[in-house]
């Protein structure tokens, strides 16, 4: 998943009020020890922050990123050097948006990890699927490489250049086409926000069926490009099924309309299927047909210590059995994530401290009335690992019975040692805060060395615990997150920079550890620039030829992203 952003260069956009107040009950169980009080998990509102890319100069500078060329092997291939003939061709294509400014490109030259850094000299900012065909054409005569931007929020150096790639921004092609407001089928362009169009649907009764954490930034046309997974995959699968439709723009300008809205449609080969996931190297998405749920009009979120991570899988197995058809949402943390989260970013832990309780005069059970509470200073978790889950469903009353008598279960088992629920909009974006924001707690540890992985449920978090006897001191922190319902680990480990001797350690070891898992090197992020060339760990050699062999075929010249996906051939 990729997450909230704040790096030099970002700004960063939120109400600075801790104000979340007491409305929502805070219930405690019988068999619990205790349900602490719930503050604000930001030291802020709970409303979700926002991601805006500025220019580098409006922060002190850090220090410059090394230039992908130099710290990678990666040899530059024979495409054509950018000259005035183009500029003065890209002026005439796209007006005014032809972009040269070095403080411009530098943003767009540098992923927001800040570990991958191209040097392009040429921006172009199209607003039309016309003008998108016409930069193509353009290039694919001129054997200039492209590389296709989205929100840039990418984790693998997928979304920016690696030598002096042209860029070709969907920021401005913005604009929703249409919404069907009896089944839910929206259309739009690739530049749309995710944010955005969460914005758009819901006002109209509906969800995007993707939630990320880099929601704020990220274009709808970068998801589908690199089959970003996020938070709601549990409840309503990948993008490879919600996706009902796209347009493409091949490299040679040819422009691909198979934006269908229709929900079945079995008529040959998907051919969409091919782009999703294919991170811009086979063609340029410019346009998503894509399927919304109903909104949901109950939704609550359960914030639960577990005293171990069996605990945690056989909370989930009893989440499973519970819960059905209400649960939309199961992550997981271990306390090291906690423990950053409250240090770097003064988000309030919401299971500390127990504070009053009162009784429900219907029910019996003792609730705990919340207040507002700001972080001050940073506190040690309580438990080993923490559990999020999300229920969603049509009926408040029917889902509260089903998820007390899920709680009061894996509570008196001991399954889960303490916790705390709201169903309040404010809180559960609270709660959502400190399983989302971890990513940004991490980058500012230190150097951050990021892995995503798909792993048998049951050895999910056997990586991290032997990471850190491997590691040991070199290491600031090796932790583990992730969507523990679809199988996700999110492993990451710290460093004060970055060491080529502690790369070495856990490259390849990581990867083959992950193949004799049978796993996969990449479960949601895709492999852009950083993990070509380990593909080979989770697909065969027929597997790999035949990817060559279709990026040859629709992009003969491999003028589309180039470097990206696909290991390097001899």
């Amino acid at each position: 998943m990729a997450p909230h952003l704040v790096q030099p260069g970002w700004r960063f956009w939120r109400q600075a009020a801790c104000t979340l107040g007491a409305s929502v009950q805070h219930r405690t169980w019988a068999g619990a020890s205790r349900i602490p009080r719930l503050g604000s998990p930001w030291g802020a509102t709970a409303t979700s922050p926002r991601v805006y890319r500025s220019g580098f100069s409006t922060f002190p500078r850090a220090p410059e990123v090394m230039l992908t060329r130099e710290r990678y092997p990666v040899r530059r291939l024979p495409f054509s050097v950018v000259s005035g003939e183009d500029l003065a061709a890209f002026e005439r294509i796209v007006p005014g948006r032809v972009i040269t400014d070095p403080e411009v490109l530098e943003a767009s030259n540098v992923d927001w990890l800040r570990t991958v850094r191209g040097s392009s000299v040429l921006l172009l900012r199209p607003r039309t699927t016309e003008e998108v065909s016409h930069i193509l054409r353009h290039c694919h005569e001129r054997n200039l490489a492209v590389n296709p931007q989205g929100g840039n929020t990418g984790m693998v150096g997928g979304s920016v250049p690696v030598f002096d790639e042209v860029i070709l921004s969907t920021a401005l092609m913005n604009q929703v086409i249409s919404f069907h407001d009896m089944s839910g089928t929206l259309v739009c362009q690739a530049g749309c926000v995710l944010e955005d169009l969460s914005r758009h649907v819901e006002e109209r009764g509906f969800v995007m069926p993707l939630d990320l954490g880099a929601k704020g930034s990220c274009h709808i046309g970068g998801n589908v490009a690199t089959n970003a997974g996020g938070l709601r995959f549990l409840r309503y699968g990948s993008l490879h099924g919600t996706v009902l439709g796209l347009e493409a723009v091949l490299a040679d300008g040819t422009v691909l309309n198979c934006l269908s809205t229709l929900r079945k449609d079995n008529t040959g080969y998907d051919l969409k299927q091919l782009f999703i996931g294919s991170e811009g190297t086979l063609g340029v998405i410019t346009a998503v047909s894509i399927l919304c749920p109903p909104k949901p009009r109950a939704v609550s979120v359960a914030f639960l210590g577990c005293p171990g991570f069996s605990e945690v899988l056989q909370t989930f197995s009893t989440c499973k059995g519970l819960l059905g058809e209400i649960l939309s949402a199961y992550e997981f943390m271990d306390a090291e994530c906690m423990w950053l989260v409250t240090r770097h970013l003064r988000l309030a832990s919401p299971v500390q401290d127990p504070s009053r309780f009162i009784p429900d005069q219907h029910t019996g059970r003792r609730y705990h009335v919340a207040e507002s509470v700001c972080a001050s200073e940073p506190v040690d978790p309580e438990s080993p690992f923490y559990v999020l889950i999300e229920t969603s469903g049509s009926r408040a009353g029917h889902d509260a019975e089903k998820l007390n008598d899920f709680l009061e279960q894996v509570l008196s088992s001991g399954l889960v040692t303490d916790g705390t629920v709201a169903t309040d909009h404010m809180k559960v974006k609270a709660l959502w805060a400190l399983r989302e924001r971890i990513s940004e707690a991490l980058s500012r540890d230190g150097y951050v060395y990021k892995y995503d992985l798909s792993l048998p449920t049951e050895r999910l978090y056997d990586l991290v615990t032997d990471l850190r006897a491997r590691l040991g001191p070199r290491a600031k922190h090796v932790v583990g997150y992730g969507h523990l319902g679809d199988g996700n680990l999110h492993l990451n480990v710290t460093s004060e920079a970055f060491s080529p001797s502690v790369l070495g350690t856990l490259e390849p070891y990581v990867y083959e550890w992950t193949a004799e898992q049978r796993g996969s090197v990449s479960a949601e992020h895709g492999l852009g620039f950083k993990k070509r060339g380990v593909l080979g760990y989770s697909k065969p050699p027929e597997a790999l030829r035949l990817m060559q062999q279709l990026k040859a075929l629709l992009d003969p010249k491999g003028i589309l992203n180039p470097y990206k996906t696909l290991p390097a051939q001899a």
